[in-house]
């Protein structure tokens, strides 16, 4: 038996379109792209693993320090594989990074000082704390740079972990941890730029500067066009490279300088798309294809730029760089750098390696004592609040999920211990045991103090009458 299915008319759908047509809020989105991605990092990682300790290992490292040049002429950037994913791929993980928190300032948990002191002030407890127990540990020698590595946290894994329990925690706990991520991003930026910078070469580092300078001019005179900015971002890259400052930085300058303001208010939009509208009908001719209808296609360009100028090139920019970066470039860093060699024989001196006990005590208890500390501070002296429909149970327990670290972490202990295989392979390993026991212990916490969200309206309701 064959079903007819009649379109509606005047739509036209391809075969796989409709599957896609589900929208969804930019918050809702963001959090389901996170909670995607941290599934996708987790699975990328543990092939990284089995790359590294399994038969196809000499391929595997082979591959990553395969020599790829780029160049013009005499003109040439010459780097592996393993640096062009951590030094090229990991500038537009920090370009989106950068996106999300002028976001968070300008209209997020970060615009205002009552809803930004909790998460502000539990992000640097949860970064000077891990720091603080990871130098008392190790606190001279060539182990001693590795200070700055628990201090990250790894948002795409944290958020997928506390997405899995969306129907026991309220949705501002989510945005919480969102918020304090993003200003722990900020921190391992600032810290990578201040303390990993080997050298500084002055006249890259002024050129840099000035090109940052001509980014900001493209703001303020009002273009909105993304070219200009990408072609003056990827200058600022490669001078970056050259001065000897991470060039990553220049994802994050990169997105300092994009406009958060719109061309057109709503008023002045609905009024302008009206007019546009009633030439549209009225250059309109019944079966006849608009690519036919001159007039008819001058206006649908214009309601296409007009459609431009009222949304924000920061927030369209970051839609569309979300997915790449979630789904290709983060778990691309995993399977390059989480290939830890793996000997069981040893496994317990490396264990108990001052490097791989600083970073596991880091992120584990420094997390926990940092955040949860400071958290519980700021609200006896009456200097923050908690967000609503939380517990400070609940705080805590996102407190241990934030001591997963693995991408900012493993980013920094590459950055730290890259002329040291020995140390960075314990760097590593620390961060894989911390990132693990954290993520299950935090996942376990918050599971026993939050009860499923209809419970807690059933019961909000009771109480009410």
């Amino acid at each position: 038996m064959s079903i007819k299915m009649t379109p509606r008319i005047g739509i036209y759908n391809a075969p796989w379109e409709k599957s896609f047509d589900k929208l969804l809020s930019p918050f809702e989105e963001f959090i389901h792209r996170q909670t995607t991605s941290g599934l996708l990092l987790m699975g990328t990682a543990i092939l990284a693993l089995m790359l590294a300790n399994g038969p196809f290992a000499a391929q595997y490292l082979h591959i990553l320090h395969t020599p790829i040049s780029i160049g013009v002429g005499s003109w040439s950037v010459d780097m592996t594989l393993h640096h062009w994913i951590n030094d090229g791929l990991m500038a537009l993980f920090f370009f989106v990074v950068g996106l999300e928190l002028k976001r968070e300032i300008l209209v997020g948990e970060l615009a205002t000082m009552r809803n930004a002191a909790l998460p502000i002030a539990a992000a640097v407890g949860g970064m000077v704390v891990p720091a603080l127990i990871y130098f008392a540990i190790n606190p001279e020698g060539d182990a001693a740079i590795g200070w700055g590595i628990p201090m990250a946290t790894d948002i795409a894994f944290a958020i997928g972990a506390l997405a899995l329990l969306a129907s026991r925690v309220p949705k501002t706990l989510i945005t919480f941890l969102v918020a304090l991520a993003i200003v722990d991003d900020l921190g391992a930026v600032i810290v990578i730029a201040l303390f990993y910078t080997e050298t500084i070469v002055m006249q890259p580092l002024a050129i840099t500067a000035a090109l940052f300078m001509l980014l900001l001019a493209f703001n303020m005179l009002g273009i909105r066009k993304t070219a200009p900015y990408f072609i003056v971002a990827v200058l600022l890259w490669y001078s970056l490279l050259l001065s000897g400052i991470h060039p990553t930085l220049a994802g994050i300058l990169g997105a300092m300088s994009v406009p958060a303001i719109p061309k057109y208010d709503p008023e002045r939009f609905s009024l302008h798309v009206k007019k546009l509208l009633h030439r549209f009908d009225a250059s309109h001719q019944s079966g006849k294809s608009i690519m036919t209808n001159d007039e008819l296609n001058a206006v649908v360009h214009r309601l296409e730029y007009s459609v431009e100028s009222v949304g924000v090139p920061l927030q369209r920019l970051e839609h569309a760089w979300h997915m790449p970066v979630a789904y290709l470039i983060i778990p691309v860093f995993a399977l390059a750098n989480a290939g830890t060699v793996i000997d069981f024989s040893s496994l317990g001196a490396t264990i108990l390696h001052p490097v791989t006990l600083g970073i596991t005590l880091g992120l584990i208890l420094g997390k926990f004592i940092g955040i949860a500390g400071v958290s519980w501070l700021m609200l006896k002296l009456g200097l923050a609040e908690l967000p609503k429909d939380t517990k400070f149970s609940q705080i805590a327990g996102v407190s241990l999920l934030a001591g997963i670290g693995f991408t900012m972490s493993i980013f920094v202990a590459q950055l730290g211990f890259s002329d040291n295989e020995e140390l960075l392979l314990m760097a590593k390993t620390g961060i894989l045991i911390a990132s693990f026991l954290a993520g299950v212990a935090g996942f376990i916490w918050l599971y026993l103090v939050s009860e499923p969200i209809e419970i807690q309206k059933t019961s909000t309701n009771s109480n009410s009458h």
